[in-house]
């Protein structure tokens, strides 16, 4: 599954989601992790709801972010979009975010994140 983590470095999970410059897309399954890619957070927009707005569109293709703070507005914005806001409210080490996320994958997550791993996932009904 695809996570996005606000880091200014790579290294910490440390940047408010509206104040972030970059996401870091990794994917994530139970036994493996790795950097995909980094997106620029830089929208244009009239008001900060159309940045909120431009920010979680970019952010589609993602189950989860996780950032060190997001307001009220963005993360109903990330909600409507079926993507799982996860606040950290501290500074932490992105590398040990994945490990747990990986340990709770591998044992029985609860259903808002087995959900989440299967956001992307085409069901096909053909021949029923």
């Amino acid at each position: 599954m695809k996570i996005a983590f606000t880091t200014t470095d790579g290294t910490m999970i440390d940047q408010h989601f509206g104040q972030c410059e970059n996401f870091q897309i990794w994917d994530v399954e139970p036994e493996y992790s790795g950097f995909l890619k980094t997106v620029s957070a830089e929208t244009t927009g009239n008001d900060e709801e159309d940045r909120i707005t431009a920010r979680a569109k970019i952010l589609s293709e993602c189950a989860i972010v996780y950032t060190m703070q997001i307001g009220g507005p963005a993360a109903a914005k990330l909600v409507a979009l079926k993507i799982h806001p996860m606040k950290t409210n501290t500074e932490v080490s992105l590398q040990d975010t994945v490990a747990k996320l990986q340990q709770v994958l591998r044992g029985n997550p609860p259903p808002w994140l087995r959900k989440a791993m299967n956001k992307g996932s085409k069901v096909s009904f053909e021949g029923y």
